[in-house]
Protein backbone atom coordinates (compact mmCIF):
# COMPACT_ATOMS: atom_id res chain seq x y z
CA UNK A 1 0.00 0.00 0.00
CA UNK A 2 1.43 3.44 -1.50
CA UNK A 3 2.47 5.51 2.22
CA UNK A 4 0.19 8.25 1.14
CA UNK A 5 -2.56 6.36 1.12
CA UNK A 6 -1.35 4.72 4.87
CA UNK A 7 -1.31 8.27 5.53
CA UNK A 8 -4.97 8.98 4.52
CA UNK A 9 -6.40 6.11 5.74
CA UNK A 10 -4.51 6.47 9.47
CA UNK A 11 -5.80 10.26 9.23
CA UNK A 12 -9.12 9.32 8.92
CA UNK A 13 -9.83 6.86 11.53
CA UNK A 14 -8.08 10.13 14.11
CA UNK A 15 -10.91 12.14 12.61
CA UNK A 16 -13.90 9.65 13.34
CA UNK A 17 -11.94 8.32 16.78
CA UNK A 18 -11.89 12.45 17.80
CA UNK A 19 -15.87 12.43 16.34
CA UNK A 20 -16.62 9.75 18.56
CA UNK A 21 -14.88 10.91 21.78
CA UNK A 22 -16.83 14.76 21.29
CA UNK A 23 -20.12 13.08 21.18
CA UNK A 24 -18.92 10.34 24.11
CA UNK A 25 -18.07 13.55 25.88
CA UNK A 26 -20.92 15.22 25.23
CA UNK A 27 -23.05 12.70 26.39
CA UNK A 28 -21.54 11.87 29.90
CA UNK A 29 -21.49 16.02 30.33
CA UNK A 30 -25.58 16.11 30.00
CA UNK A 31 -25.47 12.87 32.33
CA UNK A 32 -23.88 14.82 35.25
CA UNK A 33 -26.09 18.36 34.01
CA UNK A 34 -29.34 16.31 34.73
CA UNK A 35 -28.26 14.35 37.98
CA UNK A 36 -28.57 18.22 39.52
CA UNK A 37 -30.09 16.80 42.85
CA UNK A 38 -33.84 17.02 43.96
CA UNK A 39 -33.27 19.25 46.92
CA UNK A 40 -31.67 22.15 44.73
CA UNK A 41 -34.85 21.90 42.98
CA UNK A 42 -37.13 22.13 46.07
CA UNK A 43 -35.02 25.55 46.84
CA UNK A 44 -35.72 26.75 43.64
CA UNK A 45 -38.96 26.35 43.52
CA UNK A 46 -39.24 27.27 47.36
CA UNK A 47 -37.62 30.16 47.24
CA UNK A 48 -39.67 31.64 44.38
CA UNK A 49 -43.26 30.56 45.95
CA UNK A 50 -41.91 32.74 49.03
CA UNK A 51 -41.24 35.80 46.93
CA UNK A 52 -44.56 35.31 44.62
CA UNK A 53 -46.49 35.03 48.38
CA UNK A 54 -44.55 38.34 49.56
CA UNK A 55 -44.91 40.36 46.55
CA UNK A 56 -48.95 39.71 46.10
CA UNK A 57 -49.53 40.46 50.06
CA UNK A 58 -47.76 43.78 49.45
CA UNK A 59 -49.37 45.01 46.73
CA UNK A 60 -52.19 43.64 48.11
CA UNK A 61 -51.67 45.86 50.93
CA UNK A 62 -50.90 49.32 48.80
CA UNK A 63 -54.25 48.60 46.66
CA UNK A 64 -55.98 48.79 50.00
CA UNK A 65 -53.47 51.55 51.64
CA UNK A 66 -54.11 53.68 48.35
CA UNK A 67 -57.73 53.72 48.36
CA UNK A 68 -58.15 54.48 52.30
CA UNK A 69 -55.91 57.23 51.22
CA UNK A 70 -57.50 58.94 48.48
CA UNK A 71 -60.72 58.27 50.23
CA UNK A 72 -59.63 60.79 53.10
CA UNK A 73 -58.63 62.93 50.06
CA UNK A 74 -61.58 63.21 48.53
CA UNK A 75 -63.31 64.01 51.72
CA UNK A 76 -61.21 67.04 52.05
CA UNK A 77 -61.72 68.07 48.64
CA UNK A 78 -65.13 67.72 48.77
CA UNK A 79 -65.40 70.50 51.36
CA UNK A 80 -63.31 73.05 48.64
CA UNK A 81 -64.59 72.08 45.40
CA UNK A 82 -66.76 69.17 45.13
CA UNK A 83 -67.15 69.26 41.11
CA UNK A 84 -63.64 68.89 40.97
CA UNK A 85 -63.34 66.00 43.54
CA UNK A 86 -66.42 63.90 41.50
CA UNK A 87 -64.15 63.73 38.55
CA UNK A 88 -60.80 63.19 39.82
CA UNK A 89 -62.20 60.14 41.93
CA UNK A 90 -64.89 59.02 39.55
CA UNK A 91 -63.36 55.96 38.32
CA UNK A 92 -60.06 55.15 40.76
CA UNK A 93 -62.46 52.75 43.16
CA UNK A 94 -63.61 50.88 39.97
CA UNK A 95 -59.45 50.80 38.81
CA UNK A 96 -58.63 49.91 42.11
CA UNK A 97 -61.20 46.74 41.93
CA UNK A 98 -59.95 45.41 38.68
CA UNK A 99 -56.27 45.68 39.92
CA UNK A 100 -56.78 43.82 43.12
CA UNK A 101 -58.95 41.24 40.87
CA UNK A 102 -55.80 40.22 38.87
CA UNK A 103 -54.03 40.35 42.05
CA UNK A 104 -55.91 37.38 43.36
CA UNK A 105 -56.82 35.87 39.91
CA UNK A 106 -55.09 32.21 40.92
CA UNK A 107 -55.41 31.11 37.51
CA UNK A 108 -51.83 29.49 36.03
CA UNK A 109 -49.87 31.81 34.18
CA UNK A 110 -50.00 30.31 30.12
CA UNK A 111 -47.59 32.76 28.73
CA UNK A 112 -43.78 31.51 28.46
CA UNK A 113 -42.78 35.28 28.77
CA UNK A 114 -45.02 36.72 31.83
CA UNK A 115 -43.08 39.39 32.62
CA UNK A 116 -42.08 42.35 30.02
CA UNK A 117 -39.14 43.27 31.68
CA UNK A 118 -36.25 41.50 31.37
CA UNK A 119 -34.52 40.09 33.87
CA UNK A 120 -31.14 37.76 33.67
CA UNK A 121 -31.48 35.83 36.71
CA UNK A 122 -35.34 34.83 35.65
CA UNK A 123 -34.23 33.95 32.25
CA UNK A 124 -31.17 32.30 32.86
CA UNK A 125 -33.28 29.77 35.20
CA UNK A 126 -36.49 29.56 32.94
CA UNK A 127 -34.08 28.48 30.61
CA UNK A 128 -32.19 26.03 32.29
CA UNK A 129 -35.21 24.57 33.79
CA UNK A 130 -36.60 24.07 30.49
CA UNK A 131 -33.46 22.87 29.12
CA UNK A 132 -33.29 19.77 31.93
CA UNK A 133 -37.04 19.55 31.05
CA UNK A 134 -36.10 18.30 27.32
CA UNK A 135 -33.51 15.95 28.87
CA UNK A 136 -36.73 13.57 30.29
CA UNK A 137 -35.27 9.95 29.30
CA UNK A 138 -31.74 10.65 30.85
CA UNK A 139 -33.38 12.17 33.91
CA UNK A 140 -32.64 10.12 37.58
CA UNK A 141 -35.97 9.07 38.76
CA UNK A 142 -37.39 9.71 35.74
CA UNK A 143 -41.06 11.18 35.57
CA UNK A 144 -40.43 12.35 38.99
CA UNK A 145 -37.74 14.15 38.45
CA UNK A 146 -39.43 16.12 35.33
CA UNK A 147 -42.50 16.82 37.68
CA UNK A 148 -40.21 18.66 39.92
CA UNK A 149 -38.71 20.54 37.30
CA UNK A 150 -41.89 21.24 35.69
CA UNK A 151 -43.15 22.50 38.92
CA UNK A 152 -39.99 25.16 40.03
CA UNK A 153 -40.33 26.24 36.09
CA UNK A 154 -44.14 27.18 36.77
CA UNK A 155 -43.18 28.92 39.92
CA UNK A 156 -41.12 31.09 38.43
CA UNK A 157 -43.56 31.36 35.63
CA UNK A 158 -46.08 32.50 38.24
CA UNK A 159 -43.46 34.69 40.17
CA UNK A 160 -42.57 36.73 36.85
CA UNK A 161 -46.47 36.66 36.24
CA UNK A 162 -47.04 38.67 39.88
CA UNK A 163 -43.73 40.81 38.93
CA UNK A 164 -45.65 42.14 35.71
CA UNK A 165 -48.72 42.61 37.52
CA UNK A 166 -47.20 44.61 40.38
CA UNK A 167 -45.92 46.67 37.07
CA UNK A 168 -48.92 47.47 35.96
CA UNK A 169 -50.17 48.77 39.91
CA UNK A 170 -47.07 50.63 40.16
CA UNK A 171 -47.81 52.00 36.42
CA UNK A 172 -51.36 53.38 37.30
CA UNK A 173 -50.09 54.14 40.82
CA UNK A 174 -47.29 56.81 39.04
CA UNK A 175 -50.97 58.27 36.88
CA UNK A 176 -52.89 58.70 39.82
CA UNK A 177 -50.00 60.50 41.42
CA UNK A 178 -49.73 62.95 38.43
CA UNK A 179 -53.12 63.63 38.54
CA UNK A 180 -53.82 64.54 41.96
CA UNK A 181 -50.39 66.42 41.94
CA UNK A 182 -51.83 68.23 39.24
CA UNK A 183 -55.36 69.02 41.47
CA UNK A 184 -53.56 69.04 45.12
CA UNK A 185 -51.67 72.54 43.64
CA UNK A 186 -54.27 74.54 42.22
CA UNK A 187 -56.35 74.03 45.47
CA UNK A 188 -52.98 74.60 47.60
CA UNK A 189 -53.02 70.86 49.30
CA UNK A 190 -49.87 69.88 47.70
CA UNK A 191 -48.73 68.36 51.24
CA UNK A 192 -51.33 66.25 51.35
CA UNK A 193 -49.61 64.05 48.78
CA UNK A 194 -46.59 63.35 51.16
CA UNK A 195 -48.47 60.55 52.05
CA UNK A 196 -48.97 58.40 48.59
CA UNK A 197 -45.62 59.45 47.22
CA UNK A 198 -44.32 57.28 50.41
CA UNK A 199 -46.41 54.70 49.71
CA UNK A 200 -45.62 54.42 46.16
CA UNK A 201 -41.93 54.52 46.82
CA UNK A 202 -41.18 52.02 49.14
CA UNK A 203 -43.60 49.55 47.06
CA UNK A 204 -40.82 50.55 44.23
CA UNK A 205 -38.31 49.86 46.70
CA UNK A 206 -40.10 46.58 47.67
CA UNK A 207 -40.14 45.01 43.87
CA UNK A 208 -36.07 46.27 43.75
CA UNK A 209 -35.83 43.40 46.33
CA UNK A 210 -37.46 41.00 44.11
CA UNK A 211 -35.59 41.52 41.39
CA UNK A 212 -32.65 41.80 43.23
CA UNK A 213 -32.90 38.51 45.05
CA UNK A 214 -33.93 37.20 41.71
CA UNK A 215 -30.89 38.47 39.60
CA UNK A 216 -28.11 37.20 42.88
CA UNK A 217 -28.75 33.60 43.11
CA UNK A 218 -28.29 31.43 45.86
CA UNK A 219 -26.43 28.05 46.15
CA UNK A 220 -28.90 25.91 45.10
CA UNK A 221 -29.68 27.98 42.47
CA UNK A 222 -25.74 28.21 40.99
CA UNK A 223 -25.48 24.66 41.19
CA UNK A 224 -28.34 24.18 38.90
CA UNK A 225 -26.98 26.84 36.61
CA UNK A 226 -23.50 25.24 37.26
CA UNK A 227 -24.58 21.58 35.83
CA UNK A 228 -25.33 23.49 32.66
CA UNK A 229 -23.71 26.95 31.70
CA UNK A 230 -20.66 25.02 30.48
CA UNK A 231 -22.53 22.42 28.01
CA UNK A 232 -22.46 23.39 24.10
CA UNK A 233 -25.72 21.99 23.85
CA UNK A 234 -27.21 24.25 26.71
CA UNK A 235 -25.73 26.97 24.72
CA UNK A 236 -27.51 26.56 21.64
CA UNK A 237 -30.71 25.95 23.75
CA UNK A 238 -30.12 29.21 24.97
CA UNK A 239 -29.78 30.77 22.16
CA UNK A 240 -32.51 30.04 20.55
CA UNK A 241 -35.08 29.63 23.50
CA UNK A 242 -34.37 32.27 25.97
CA UNK A 243 -35.92 35.68 26.67
CA UNK A 244 -33.02 37.79 25.13
CA UNK A 245 -32.99 35.43 21.98
CA UNK A 246 -37.02 36.30 21.86
CA UNK A 247 -36.27 40.29 21.80
CA UNK A 248 -33.66 40.46 19.76
CA UNK A 249 -34.46 37.45 17.07
CA UNK A 250 -30.95 35.69 17.19
CA UNK A 251 -30.52 34.66 13.36
CA UNK A 252 -29.67 30.62 13.54
CA UNK A 253 -26.21 31.02 11.92
CA UNK A 254 -25.10 33.20 15.01
CA UNK A 255 -21.34 33.04 15.64
CA UNK A 256 -20.65 31.74 11.97
CA UNK A 257 -18.95 34.07 9.14
CA UNK A 258 -22.42 34.08 7.02
CA UNK A 259 -23.77 35.85 10.21
CA UNK A 260 -21.39 38.83 9.57
CA UNK A 261 -22.60 39.31 6.17
CA UNK A 262 -23.78 42.70 5.21
CA UNK A 263 -22.22 44.65 8.33
CA UNK A 264 -20.16 47.48 8.32
CA UNK A 265 -16.39 47.35 8.83
CA UNK A 266 -14.49 49.58 11.64
CA UNK A 267 -12.90 51.61 8.32
CA UNK A 268 -16.31 51.85 6.95
CA UNK A 269 -17.92 53.40 10.10
CA UNK A 270 -14.82 55.62 10.73
CA UNK A 271 -15.29 57.20 7.44
CA UNK A 272 -18.76 57.87 7.34
CA UNK A 273 -18.59 59.24 11.00
CA UNK A 274 -15.98 61.67 9.13
CA UNK A 275 -18.49 62.66 6.63
CA UNK A 276 -20.48 63.41 8.81
CA UNK A 277 -18.78 65.60 11.28
CA UNK A 278 -17.21 67.22 8.62
CA UNK A 279 -15.94 70.89 9.43
CA UNK A 280 -16.49 70.24 13.36
CA UNK A 281 -14.17 67.32 13.56
CA UNK A 282 -11.29 69.72 11.53
CA UNK A 283 -11.65 72.36 14.13
CA UNK A 284 -11.23 69.71 17.45
CA UNK A 285 -8.23 68.79 15.51
CA UNK A 286 -6.65 72.14 14.71
CA UNK A 287 -7.78 72.93 18.64
CA UNK A 288 -5.68 69.86 20.00
CA UNK A 289 -8.83 67.27 20.76
CA UNK A 290 -7.29 63.72 21.73
CA UNK A 291 -6.63 61.53 18.70
CA UNK A 292 -7.68 64.61 16.44
CA UNK A 293 -10.08 64.60 13.95
CA UNK A 294 -13.64 62.72 14.05
CA UNK A 295 -12.44 60.06 16.09
CA UNK A 296 -10.99 62.92 18.88
CA UNK A 297 -14.17 64.49 19.12
CA UNK A 298 -16.20 61.53 19.14
CA UNK A 299 -13.78 60.69 22.20
CA UNK A 300 -14.52 64.14 24.26
CA UNK A 301 -18.01 63.81 23.76
CA UNK A 302 -17.81 60.17 25.14
CA UNK A 303 -16.32 60.88 28.13
CA UNK A 304 -18.36 63.31 29.13
CA UNK A 305 -21.24 61.47 28.27
CA UNK A 306 -19.46 58.73 30.93
CA UNK A 307 -18.93 61.44 33.01
CA UNK A 308 -23.03 62.49 33.38
CA UNK A 309 -23.91 58.42 33.59
CA UNK A 310 -21.53 58.37 36.72
CA UNK A 311 -23.17 61.47 38.61
CA UNK A 312 -26.62 59.42 37.92
CA UNK A 313 -25.05 56.35 39.35
CA UNK A 314 -23.82 57.87 42.38
CA UNK A 315 -27.63 59.78 43.01
CA UNK A 316 -29.06 56.51 42.84
CA UNK A 317 -26.45 54.37 45.41
CA UNK A 318 -27.14 56.84 47.71
CA UNK A 319 -30.58 56.21 47.60
CA UNK A 320 -30.11 52.45 47.92
CA UNK A 321 -31.65 51.84 44.91
CA UNK A 322 -28.57 49.42 43.53
CA UNK A 323 -31.45 46.99 42.08
CA UNK A 324 -31.34 47.91 38.00
CA UNK A 325 -34.22 49.39 37.61
CA UNK A 326 -34.60 52.03 35.06
CA UNK A 327 -37.81 54.11 36.05
CA UNK A 328 -36.93 55.14 39.76
CA UNK A 329 -39.08 57.47 41.11
CA UNK A 330 -36.74 60.19 42.92
CA UNK A 331 -38.63 60.99 46.59
CA UNK A 332 -39.60 64.44 47.73
CA UNK A 333 -38.55 63.01 51.38
CA UNK A 334 -35.86 61.61 53.40
CA UNK A 335 -36.10 57.59 52.63
CA UNK A 336 -36.32 55.24 55.43
CA UNK A 337 -33.86 52.19 54.68
CA UNK A 338 -35.42 49.98 57.31
CA UNK A 339 -38.79 50.40 55.76
CA UNK A 340 -39.17 47.57 53.09
CA UNK A 341 -37.25 44.99 55.47
CA UNK A 342 -39.05 42.17 57.26
CA UNK A 343 -39.23 42.21 60.73
CA UNK A 344 -36.21 39.83 60.79
CA UNK A 345 -33.81 41.08 58.73
CA UNK A 346 -34.17 44.37 61.06
CA UNK A 347 -32.93 42.81 64.03
CA UNK A 348 -29.52 43.11 65.37
CA UNK A 349 -27.46 40.80 67.46
CA UNK A 350 -24.65 41.95 69.62
CA UNK A 351 -23.02 41.56 73.19
CA UNK A 352 -20.76 43.06 75.17
CA UNK A 353 -18.30 43.25 78.07
CA UNK A 354 -17.94 45.45 81.13
CA UNK A 355 -15.57 45.28 83.99
CA UNK A 356 -15.43 47.04 87.12
CA UNK A 357 -12.81 47.05 90.16
CA UNK A 358 -13.49 45.42 93.58
CA UNK A 359 -14.00 47.22 96.73
CA UNK A 360 -13.92 46.07 100.49
CA UNK A 361 -18.11 45.31 99.84
CA UNK A 362 -17.90 43.97 96.36
CA UNK A 363 -15.34 41.84 94.49
CA UNK A 364 -13.50 42.69 90.85
CA UNK A 365 -16.53 41.97 88.34
CA UNK A 366 -16.95 41.13 84.77
CA UNK A 367 -19.99 41.50 83.00
CA UNK A 368 -21.33 40.14 79.83
CA UNK A 369 -24.15 40.97 78.04
CA UNK A 370 -26.45 39.90 75.31
CA UNK A 371 -28.64 42.51 73.48
CA UNK A 372 -31.15 42.21 70.79
CA UNK A 373 -32.40 45.42 69.18
CA UNK A 374 -34.81 46.42 66.81
CA UNK A 375 -33.97 48.79 63.60
CA UNK A 376 -36.91 51.56 63.79
CA UNK A 377 -34.94 53.69 61.22
CA UNK A 378 -31.68 54.22 59.80
CA UNK A 379 -31.06 56.76 63.09
CA UNK A 380 -32.68 54.80 66.32
CA UNK A 381 -32.60 51.34 67.13
CA UNK A 382 -34.87 50.18 70.64
CA UNK A 383 -33.49 46.56 72.15
CA UNK A 384 -33.43 44.55 75.29
CA UNK A 385 -31.07 42.65 76.78
CA UNK A 386 -29.97 40.31 79.85
CA UNK A 387 -26.25 40.01 81.48
CA UNK A 388 -24.85 37.54 83.76
CA UNK A 389 -21.78 39.31 86.39
CA UNK A 390 -18.76 37.17 87.10
CA UNK A 391 -16.92 37.41 90.22
CA UNK A 392 -12.84 37.25 90.23
CA UNK A 393 -12.23 38.44 93.90
CA UNK A 394 -11.36 41.09 96.07
CA UNK A 395 -8.15 41.08 96.24
CA UNK A 396 -4.88 40.24 93.67
CA UNK A 397 -3.89 37.66 96.60
CA UNK A 398 -7.47 36.23 96.99
CA UNK A 399 -9.21 35.18 93.33
CA UNK A 400 -12.16 33.37 93.85
CA UNK A 401 -14.56 32.93 90.88
CA UNK A 402 -18.10 33.59 91.89
CA UNK A 403 -21.89 34.26 90.06
CA UNK A 404 -22.26 38.03 91.19
CA UNK A 405 -25.99 38.00 89.90
CA UNK A 406 -27.61 39.06 87.09
CA UNK A 407 -29.02 41.93 84.98
CA UNK A 408 -32.09 42.84 82.56
CA UNK A 409 -31.63 45.81 80.47
CA UNK A 410 -33.66 47.75 77.92
CA UNK A 411 -31.65 50.42 75.46
CA UNK A 412 -32.29 53.28 72.78
CA UNK A 413 -29.62 54.38 70.49
CA UNK A 414 -30.32 57.45 68.33
CA UNK A 415 -27.50 58.41 65.80
CA UNK A 416 -25.85 61.73 66.30
CA UNK A 417 -23.36 62.69 63.71
CA UNK A 418 -21.32 59.93 61.65
CA UNK A 419 -20.28 56.79 63.68
CA UNK A 420 -21.82 58.53 67.26
CA UNK A 421 -24.75 57.60 68.56
CA UNK A 422 -26.71 58.95 71.76
CA UNK A 423 -27.49 55.70 73.91
CA UNK A 424 -29.97 55.79 76.59
CA UNK A 425 -30.84 53.23 78.45
CA UNK A 426 -32.75 51.45 81.68
CA UNK A 427 -31.53 48.32 84.08
CA UNK A 428 -32.12 46.28 86.61
CA UNK A 429 -29.31 44.21 88.32
CA UNK A 430 -29.79 41.79 91.19
CA UNK A 431 -26.22 42.06 92.78
CA UNK A 432 -26.31 38.38 94.80
CA UNK A 433 -25.29 34.92 94.42
CA UNK A 434 -28.54 32.96 93.24
CA UNK A 435 -29.69 29.34 92.89
CA UNK A 436 -33.28 29.80 91.48
CA UNK A 437 -33.72 32.05 88.51
CA UNK A 438 -37.65 32.26 89.13
CA UNK A 439 -37.25 33.17 92.94
CA UNK A 440 -34.76 35.67 91.95
CA UNK A 441 -36.86 37.99 89.22
CA UNK A 442 -40.05 36.91 92.30
CA UNK A 443 -37.91 38.90 94.19
CA UNK A 444 -37.67 42.31 92.50
CA UNK A 445 -37.36 44.48 95.12
CA UNK A 446 -33.95 44.22 95.71
CA UNK A 447 -32.85 44.36 92.04
CA UNK A 448 -30.78 47.40 91.64
CA UNK A 449 -31.95 50.41 89.04
CA UNK A 450 -29.48 51.99 86.85
CA UNK A 451 -30.59 54.87 84.45
CA UNK A 452 -27.91 55.04 81.86
CA UNK A 453 -27.17 58.26 79.20
CA UNK A 454 -23.97 58.53 77.14
CA UNK A 455 -22.24 57.83 73.79
CA UNK A 456 -21.44 54.81 71.58
CA UNK A 457 -18.91 54.81 68.59
CA UNK A 458 -19.72 52.70 66.22
CA UNK A 459 -16.82 50.80 63.87
CA UNK A 460 -16.49 48.30 61.10
CA UNK A 461 -14.14 44.80 61.97
CA UNK A 462 -14.83 42.90 59.06
CA UNK A 463 -18.21 42.76 57.48
CA UNK A 464 -19.17 43.18 61.51
CA UNK A 465 -19.69 45.91 63.73
CA UNK A 466 -17.93 47.25 66.63
CA UNK A 467 -19.15 49.71 69.42
CA UNK A 468 -17.30 51.31 72.33
CA UNK A 469 -20.00 52.81 74.61
CA UNK A 470 -19.05 55.38 77.64
CA UNK A 471 -21.94 55.62 80.04
CA UNK A 472 -23.03 57.60 82.69
CA UNK A 473 -25.41 55.93 85.95
CA UNK A 474 -26.92 58.71 87.21
CA UNK A 475 -28.79 56.56 89.53
CA UNK A 476 -25.75 55.21 90.70
CA UNK A 477 -25.50 57.51 93.52
CA UNK A 478 -28.58 56.29 95.25
CA UNK A 479 -27.58 52.14 94.97
CA UNK A 480 -26.30 50.59 98.03
CA UNK A 481 -24.07 49.58 97.72
CA UNK A 482 -23.01 52.71 95.34
CA UNK A 483 -21.40 51.38 92.69
CA UNK A 484 -19.34 53.40 89.60
CA UNK A 485 -21.09 55.98 88.07
CA UNK A 486 -19.11 55.83 85.08
CA UNK A 487 -19.34 52.56 82.86
CA UNK A 488 -17.06 52.28 79.80
CA UNK A 489 -18.80 48.76 77.83
CA UNK A 490 -17.02 46.84 74.41
CA UNK A 491 -19.32 45.45 71.87
CA UNK A 492 -19.36 43.48 68.98
CA UNK A 493 -22.41 42.70 66.72
CA UNK A 494 -23.51 39.05 65.94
Amino acid sequence: MPTILKQSLCLLLLVCALNLHAQTSGAVDVDKATAVSSSAIDAVQNKYSKLTRMLQKQSDKLLQRMQRKEAKLRAKMMAKDSTAAKALFAQSQQQYQQLEGKLNDTAAVTSQFPLKEYLPGADSMQTALSFLQQQQGKLPDGTARLQQLQGASQQLQQLQGQLQQAADIKAYIRQRQDALKAQLQQMGMAKELTAINKEAYYYQQRLNDVKAAINDPEKREQQIMGAVRSLPAFKNFMQKNSYLSALFGVPDNYGSAQALAGLQTRSQVQSLVAQRMGSAATQAAAGGAAGGGAEGMMQQQIQQAQGQLDQLKDKANKLGTNSGSSDMDMPDFTPNKQKTKSFLQRLEYGFNLQSSGGSKLLPSISELGLSLGYKLSDKATVGVGASYKQGWGKLFNHIKLTGEGIGLRSFVDIKAKGSIWITGGYELNYMQSFNSLTATIRNIDVWQKSGLIGLTKKYKIGKKEGKLQLLWDFLSYSQVPQAQALKFRVGYGL
